[in-house]
């Protein structure tokens, strides 16, 4: 297809995306005056720019429904207790002397299962404090372990980011969340020798008053707050082992259902999945204003540019698909909405250039967990606030958490290279 816009004004257009957001104005807004103020500079007409926008938009909606009835699950793991009932499972069973080790796995699984990251930073963070309390650690490290765990579970999970690759490559998500387990756990590997690193410095550690508002709450057996998960996983592992396709769009609630009803809350239901809906409801919209610089992004000549200057480079066309996320991604200061820009805009090129689809959508996607911590970003505040860290020594985290999404994006492209 012909493009219809300038790189320039592609360019521009998320410039100032990017610095309204950095100024604090609602992302989708900013995305959304972006992308029209992008396609008018990039030589297309209001008309032109305006139906690129919502054709954009309206690319999304699949995504958004995936991640609306998502929603569900998060809800009810969260509000039955299941999430911090995994989450002091994991951290009981490992114990103190592997407190680094135990914080990370347990936000990875949090995630994993299909709780969004910073909400499984959030969920973990009070049972963190309180081990790392006792073990004499600092939030540094305490927080790193949580983040790190995060990024490696959100690889592997059902969560938006997951779902919006998956779409755009057309590739079922099961096998977008397997493709990476192996960066996952090397990611997971670094993590916890980064975190165990950052236990030896003295600053800023963990204290009495630090753990004052964790309040305790009935949570339920472990088998109970495992079982939605569990049904989530089996059902959508029924297309690659037996042919049998159950759409996330049914799986995800279906799991959700399931955790509410056997952890006794059948009473709850409603009250649970509006909660999660209002947990969705923010990243549903972002991908909305995303859809709109994505379309302008993909009808204009940057992939095109960027493929000639990747050839003039001599480099190997693959290199895209990594590093479209981490652009994008570092740009957003958003997993999920850098993962889609870069996987809307630059699959037809990766894909002309014989990139299977499954191996670039996995590419992208780790991709988008180097720099997506940035401050102009809600991850970073939501994670920092949730140990009671300052935002200068939150800032400090920022080239260990960027070293964790680069371990899972190498790991991604050897496989890459490694399989053909």
């Amino acid at each position: 297809m012909e493009a219809q816009f300038s790189t320039l004004g592609a360019l521009i257009g998320l410039a100032i995306a990017i610095i309204l957001i950095i100024r604090k104005i609602a992302p989708a807004y900013c995305l959304i005056l972006g992308a029209l103020i992008g396609g008018l500079v990039g030589g297309g007409g209001l008309v032109t720019t305006v139906n690129t926008m919502v054709s954009g938009a309206g690319s999304m909606m699949s995504s958004v429904l995936r991640i609306l009835t998502s929603g569900i699950l998060a809800g009810a793991l969260i509000k039955t207790g299941s999430a911090q009932k995994i989450a002091e499972a994991i951290v009981d069973k490992l114990g103190e002397k592997r407190a680094v080790t135990a914080i990370a796995i347990a936000t990875m699984i949090i995630c994993a299962v299909g709780v969004f990251i910073d909400i499984s930073v959030i969920t973990v963070a009070p049972i963190a404090l309180a081990i790392g309390e006792k073990a004499g650690l600092n939030k540094g490290s305490v927080l790193l372990a949580m983040i790190g765990g995060g990024k490696a579970g959100n690889i592997v999970s059902p969560n938006p980011n997951t779902i919006a690759v998956s779409e755009a490559f057309q590739q079922p998500l099961t096998s977008v969340m397997m493709k990476n387990i192996i960066p996952a756990i090397l990611a997971l590997v670094v993590t916890i020798l980064l975190a165990t690193l950052l236990t030896k410095k003295k600053d800023d550690p963990i204290t009495a008053k630090d753990l004052e508002g964790n309040d305790a709450k009935d949570l339920p057996g472990f088998l109970p707050a495992i079982l939605g998960p569990l049904v989530v996983i089996i059902l959508l592992a029924l297309r690659p082992l037996f042919g049998i396709t159950i759409d996330p769009l049914i799986a995800l609630p279906v799991g959700g259902i399931v955790s509410v009803l056997v952890t006794g809350h059948a009473k709850h239901l409603v009250e649970y999945t509006e909660f999660g809906l209002s947990k969705v409801i923010g990243v549903s919209i972002l991908l909305i204003g995303t859809g709109t610089i994505a379309g302008i992004i993909k009808a204009s000549a940057l992939q095109y540019d960027v493929t000639n200057l990747l050839e003039a480079m001599h480099m190997p066309a693959f290199i895209l698909a990594p590093l479209s996320g981490v652009l994008m991604a570092a740009a957003t200061a958003s997993t999920t909405a850098g993962a889609t820009v870069a996987a809307q805009t630059f699959a037809p090129t990766l894909l002309g250039a014989g990139v299977p689809a499954l191996a670039a959508a996995a590419m992208i996607h780790a991709g988008a967990t180097v720099l997506d911590s940035l401050p102009h970003g809600s991850f970073f505040h939501a994670t920092g606030g949730s140990v009671g860290m300052s935002i200068s020594k939150r800032m400090k985290l920022i080239p260990y958490e960027a070293l964790i999404g680069l371990t899972s994006t190498i790991a991604a492209a050897v496989i890459y290279l490694i399989a053909g």
